[in-house]
C-alpha cells in the first residue's frame, strides 16, 4: 500500500496530503460550511503552488471536509467592513484583484490535473474553486450555485469567463441572474460537472480519477492545459500553430516512447512524466 505523507499547511483550516501521487487538498471549515477564510487563503496560495512543483504530485484532488465543498467567501465578514472607510476605491479592487489571483489564478496556474470532489453545497468563489478544476465529480447530493445575486454582488474569481466557457452565454447568465440551486443531475446535463456518483461512492471515485491521472504522462498532461488554455483566446490558426510546437515536445519525450512500446508490447504504460 502506498505510503500517505501527511503535508503541514501552516492552519488547520486546510488540510493536505500526497498518497498515490495525488496531493489531496481538504478545505476544513465544517462549521462554516468550507467557507474561504483568511488563514486558510494564505495556507492555499503557497500550497497550491509548491503541488505544482513537486515531483511526488503528479495531479491534485480538491474537497470540503465533512457535507459542504465550500460555501465562498466568509459573508459574515462583509458586514466587519465598516473600517473600509478610510481605504480608497481603488485600493480595494487592487485588494480584489489580488485575492482573486491568490485564489483561483494560483491553482489555474497549475500545470498538473485537478479535480474537484463537490459532496455538498458549492457556492460563489466556492463553486469558482470547483470549476477552476480541470474536472468535477459531484455526489448525487450537491448543490451548485452562483450565490452573488441573493446578496446584491456581482460576482468575483473569474466566474463569468468561468461559466460563460463551459456553459455558454445564456446559461451563464441564467445561472448568474437567478442564482438558483442546481442539484448535481441537472449540474452534469448543462455541463457543470463531469460525473455524478452516490455519495457514498464519491471519494473512492475522485480519488480513483485522479490517481489514475497521476499515473498518466503528465509531461504531456501540461501541454495540453497549455494547448487548450491557448484556444480560448486564439483562432483555429494559431491554436493549430501552437498545438504544433507542444506536440513536437511531447513526441520527444522519453513517456511518449514508452507508451509507444506498451501499446506495441500490449502492456500498461510506465510514465515517469518528462
Amino acid at each position: 500500500m502506498a505510503q500517505t505523507v501527511q503535508i503541514d499547511s501552516g492552519t488547520s483550516e486546510l488540510l493536505a496530503e500526497i498518497r498515490e501521487r495525488v496531493a489531496v487538498v481538504t478545505l476544513n471549515r465544517p462549521e462554516a460550511r468550507n467557507a474561504i477564510s483568511d488563514g486558510m487563503l494564505a495556507a492555499w496560495e503557497n500550497l497550491i503552488p509548491r503541488f505544482g512543483e513537486d515531483s511526488r504530485v503528479g495531479s491534485i484532488l480538491i474537497m470540503g471536509a465533512q457535507t459542504a465543498f465550500s460555501a465562498g467567501a466568509d459573508v459574515k465578514g462583509f458586514g466587519q467592513n465598516s473600517g473600509l472607510a478610510e481605504v480608497t476605491f481603488e485600493q480595494r479592487v487592487a485588494g480584489q484583484r489580488a485575492y482573486h489571483r491568490r485564489l483561483i489564478g494560483s491553482l489555474m496556474s497549475v500545470r498538473k490535473p485537478t479535480v474537484a470532489a463537490i459532496g455538498g453545497p458549492a457556492a460563489g468563489a466556492g463553486l469558482a474553486v470547483a470549476l477552476s478544476c480541470d474536472m468535477r465529480i459531484a455526489a448525487e447530493s450537491a448543490v451548485l450555485t452562483t450565490a452573488f445575486a441573493r446578496i446584491a454582488l456581482s460576482g468575483d474569481c473569474g466566474i463569468s469567463w468561468l461559466l460563460t466557457r463551459l456553459v455558454g452565454f445564456a446559461r451563464a447568465r441564467e445561472l448568474m441572474f437567478l442564482s438558483e440551486r442546481i442539484d448535481a443531475q441537472r449540474a452534469a446535463t448543462i455541463g457543470l460537472v463531469n460525473r455524478v456518483v452516490p455519495a457514498t461512492d464519491l471519494g473512492e471515485t475522485a480519488f480513483g480519477l485522479a490517481a489514475s491521472l497521476a499515473a498518466g504522462p503528465t509531461f504531456a498532461f501540461a501541454r495540453m492545459k497549455d494547448s487548450l488554455d491557448h484556444a480560448v483566446t486564439s483562432s483555429l490558426a494559431e491554436s493549430m500553430d501552437y498545438e504544433a510546437v507542444n506536440v513536437i515536445m511531447t513526441a520527444q519525450s522519453l513517456d511518449h516512447k514508452e507508451g509507444v512500446r506498451s501499446f506495441m508490447e500490449k502492456r500498461k504504460p510506465a510514465f515517469e512524466g518528462r
